[in-house]
């Protein structure tokens, strides 16, 4: 696997997506970070365009806001369910100079830069650059990602520690994207830099749906792709995700994900 190949690249990679996202959640960190309406967005690593639609609803009236994202198939879903007046989608790659798609008031980067462990400072740097003088970039990431469960096994807990490593050598992947977004904003001299810690995933008790779809995605894909070798289970990594699954399913299981948000402001001079 390419290094900034998608680590999630599967068919039914959209839907979950639009799945997993929720309009709560994305409303209220977005308000925290201060959206206003009227203004120019840019919804960077939109993926499959549903936060662009939520963030969209914020801006109104007259608030225009660009979805980005580097996937032909997910920016065609996004155009084809979520395109209306006021948003538009684009098929980009955030590593290229982005002038050409003019100056913005707002940036949102979520779930996005743990992807890109190597160059994530890069990519902030470039996209400060497309952001208006007073404008705000808001960077929003999990720290410790996949890593927190209670419960496991040893066999189940050794294994789910090897694929993270393999994903963060190999795969440019950054569990701990979360806890670098202050120092990214500050070392640009932004201001009015703020930061939040509370939780993205907070699982306990009986599964619900999507959680169980979502995580079922994870360690069926990523895992996959992740190159580990399965070697502690006699099938592989099918023998792994029965683990898994058996101990996901469990009301006794205890699994979060802490997340951070980190806004700051560019300097007007």
């Amino acid at each position: 696997m390419a290094p900034h190949q998608y680590i999630m690249e599967h068919n039914e990679e959209a839907l979950r997506l639009d799945l997993k996202t929720d309009s709560e959640s994305v409303m209220k960190q977005s308000l925290w970070a201060g959206i206003q309406p009227g203004m120019r967005v840019a919804d960077i690593g939109c993926g499959s365009g549903i936060t662009t639609r939520y963030l969209h609803q914020l801006i109104q009236p007259a608030g225009e806001i660009v979805g980005i994202d580097a996937s032909e198939s997910r920016i065609k879903h996004a155009a084809e369910h979520y395109s209306e007046n006021g948003i538009s989608f684009i098929c980009k790659d955030f590593y290229e100079p982005l002038q050409d798609l003019g100056r913005f008031d707002f940036i949102w980067v979520r779930f996005v830069l743990e992807y890109h462990k190597a160059k994530s400072s890069e990519i902030v740097s470039n996209l400060a650059e497309i952001l208006a003088p007073g404008g705000i970039l808001c960077l929003i990431d999990l720290d410790y990602n996949c890593l927190n469960h209670y419960g496991l096994s040893d066999r189940l807990e050794q294994t789910i520690c090897g694929i993270m490593d393999n994903l963060e050598k190999h795969h440019d992947f950054d569990p701990y994207a979360g806890r670098k977004l202050y120092a990214f904003l500050y070392d640009l001299g932004f201001d009015d830099i703020c930061v939040n810690v509370g939780s993205h995933h907070l699982i306990y008790g009986e599964l619900n749906q999507v959680d169980a779809y979502n995580w079922a995605k994870k360690v069926e894909v990523a895992a996959k792709n992740s190159g580990y070798r399965f070697d502690q289970y006699k099938n592989g990594h099918q023998g792994f995700l029965e683990e898994f699954r058996v101990f996901f399913a469990d009301p006794r299981r205890f699994t979060y994900t802490p997340l951070i948000s980190c806004r700051g402001r560019k300097p007007l001079a």
